[in-house]
């Protein structure tokens, strides 16, 4: 009889310790800028974490999934390490997911492998940073991921001569790089390469050294938003596409604020990324619909936006591979680490070796679509590794 009560006692214990969790909230620490300069990017990551969960509900295995939202205003690797020591002491967090730069995401990454708490990378894109971030999984994309394709496509149609103009940091330097490689590969010559400061630069006298130059082409990258703006405004008010110089540039830099400030300017750029707001599939409509009723329309989703849907997807999926039980990280980081999902921007699969993300890359074009100017997809380069 004894062993039979306590057999009773046990599984009551059991039965009330899976309650117990399943009352219990699975809780994302979920870091971005939400104030400074960069403000404009923090509420697209977060807009698009709230769309996912406007999209398919904000439960998964019986557990409900809370946000618990940190401002890193910016690349402030200081502030970056304070805010995940919160999240994962104060808060303990079952997730960490970092929409900013690198500088952050790196110190955060370096707090959440030593608690071993897997951490999805929604924006920060210089090369190999899985590698620093031994619980770190990337959602988002590379530059080199991005950059080489457009060199190849640069090369074969008919550019021989080029000039590439960067900001003079790790992430420029990436994609100068990685650019050089597609578009040298393809039987193209880089003449000059022109690096900018990366804090407060005045485009004026480099964009002069282009023209003067005389090259096919120039490719361009520099951080988004004002700079990219300025660089592209400061292209066309020195007429270098006047004087039969054609501009490519990342697809990052290329988005509506810029079709918004130079209207008809940009129409025929071809640019390289791995989304666009035009891509056809019933994934993307269905996001793009919860995306404009988180946000009521105010703003228009990009990339960044996807990349927080897709945190959230990868999340749910690890939680409901395992019903609900995150107790073993280690085989959550595993989960999280062979991923394949159905994206807005299509299929993106995490490699297990490297932790990073493998995905189609667009050539796109800046043109009328839907009556107003948007990057149209034209050629597809599938499965590309980071």
């Amino acid at each position: 009889m004894k062993r039979v009560i306590n057999l009773v006692a046990a599984l009551a214990l059991g039965f009330g310790g899976s309650a117990a969790l399943a009352a219990e909230p699975v809780k994302v620490g979920f870091m971005t800028a939400y104030s400074g300069p960069f403000a404009d990017m923090g509420r697209l990551i977060d807009a698009g974490a709230k769309a996912y969960l406007k999209a398919n509900g904000d439960t998964v295995a019986g557990r409900k999934v809370e946000l618990i939202t940190r401002d890193t205003t910016g690349p402030a690797p200081e502030v970056g390490k304070r805010l995940a020591q919160e999240l994962v002491v104060r808060d303990n967090v079952d997730f960490l997911v970092v929409g900013g730069f690198t500088p952050e995401t790196l110190t955060a990454g370096s707090i959440a492998s030593a608690a071993k708490k897997p951490l999805l990378i929604a924006n920060a894109s210089s090369s190999n940073l899985t590698d620093k971030i031994p619980y770190g999984v990337r959602v988002a994309f590379s530059f080199r991921q991005i950059a080489r394709p457009l060199g190849v496509w640069a090369a074969k149609n008919g550019y021989k001569k080029m000039m590439t103009m960067v900001s003079d940091y790790g992430p420029g330097i990436d994609c100068e790089t990685a650019f050089k490689d597609g578009f040298t590969s393809g039987g193209g010559t880089i003449v000059e390469s022109v690096r900018t400061p990366l804090k407060s630069p005045e485009f004026g006298p480099f964009i002069q050294k282009v023209k003067d130059a005389k090259p096919d082409a120039l490719f361009v990258w520099v951080p988004q938003g004002d700079q990219a703006l300025g660089v592209v405004k400061t292209f066309y008010e020195r007429e270098l596409d006047k004087a039969g110089i054609k501009l490519v540039i990342l697809g990052d830099d290329m988005d509506e604020p810029v079709f918004h400030a130079l209207g008809d300017k940009v129409k025929g750029l071809v640019t390289s990324l791995h989304y666009s707001t035009t891509h056809p599939t019933a994934e993307n409509k269905k996001f793009q619909k919860a995306f404009a009723e988180v946000t009521g329309g105010a703003i228009q989703p990009n990339f960044m936006a996807v990349a927080g849907y897709d945190s959230m997807a990868a999340i749910f999926e690890a939680v409901k591979r395992q019903n609900g039980n995150l107790a073993d990280s280690a085989k959550t980081l595993e989960i999280l680490s062979s991923l394949q999902l159905e994206s807005p921007r299509g299929k993106i699969v995490i490699d297990p070796t490297t932790r990073d993300v493998t995905q189609a890359v667009y050539i796109r074009r800046v043109d009328n679509h839907n009556g107003k100017l948007e990057n149209v997809e034209f050629e597809t380069i599938a499965d590309v590794k980071p």
